[in-house]
């Protein structure tokens, strides 16, 4: 599939929308392994996060196949960053080139490409690729999730909690909060781990870990596609107080939420 599609060929559909999002999605992930293997710098931006060659590269490629593929307006983590927003309306795309900027800085392999689709304030669908991994996930909500990589396409689930406890991931970045302790506190914990990037959802809809709790700042570019993926598993992913975690928010900053697998068990308190 080509998703620089002439304007006779703009897909309509939630099928070849998320079509178009997987092919961009693993286009970027290929730039962005062979930006990593020939080395490159890494700047500062204004908000004191990082980005590189990479996140400017893959966004590119992602705008250009998005704006050629679809009509839907795109709002994308460096074009924002440079004060390029567009008016998104009821529906548009969220998209994140590279989360995970300072894993893929320092030579970790939990960064992601998060695309995902908005509409009504409601996420989806999303594809999200972890290059490092040659994995891909996407999901449509409400129609299933899937996982591509080197042995084919599966489908994906989230898991009940384990007898044992629940497998909780958090971010390297929030490591050492204590507020993630308090929150847990009154839970039956088996293992907490600590990784970057949106690869905490989709371990989750994959059944890998239960919960992730996020305690810390994210942009709606960062969450978008991976919430699409793990609802589309049959996790969920909400605010502390309840209710669905939306989208189209002033600043598009997001509240601290609860992304969790099979929801027996695991509480909000």
């Amino acid at each position: 599939m080509n998703p620089l599609r002439t304007a006779n060929a703009v897909p309509t559909d939630d099928e070849a929308l998320l079509a178009l999002a997987a092919e961009l999605a693993g286009q970027a992930a290929r730039i962005i392994l062979d930006i990593r293997s020939r080395g490159f710098e890494t700047l500062i931006k204004d908000d004191a996060s990082p980005v590189t060659e990479a996140d400017h590269q893959a966004e590119t490629l992602i705008l250009a196949g998005l704006r050629a593929g679809s009509s839907i307006p795109v709002i994308a983590e460096e074009e924002a960053a440079a004060g390029l927003v567009t008016e998104p309306g009821p529906e548009f795309w969220l998209v994140d080139p590279l989360d995970g900027t300072r894993e893929f800085a320092s030579g970790r392999d939990d960064f992601t490409v998060n695309i995902g689709l908005v509409r009504n304030g409601l996420v989806v669908l999303g594809a999200v690729a972890l290059p490092a991994y040659g994995e891909l996930y996407l999901g449509r909500v409400g129609h299933g999730a899937t996982r591509r990589d080197r042995d084919g396409e599966v489908a994906i689930h989230v898991r009940p909690p384990p007898e044992a406890g629940l497998s909780v991931l958090a971010s390297r970045h929030y490591a050492d909060d204590p507020r993630l302790l308090e929150y847990l506190g009154h839970q039956r914990i088996a293992t907490i781990g600590n990784i970057g990037s949106a690869a905490k959802f989709v371990r989750v809809a994959e059944g890998r870990a239960d919960l992730y709790p996020r305690l810390g700042r994210t942009m709606e570019w960062d969450t978008a596609a991976p919430q699409a993926v793990v609802e589309a598993a049959g996790g969920s992913v909400t605010l502390f107080e309840g209710g669905p975690l939306r989208y189209g928010k002033p600043g598009w900053e997001n509240p601290f939420f609860i992304c969790r697998g099979g929801v027996s068990g695991i509480s909000d308190d």
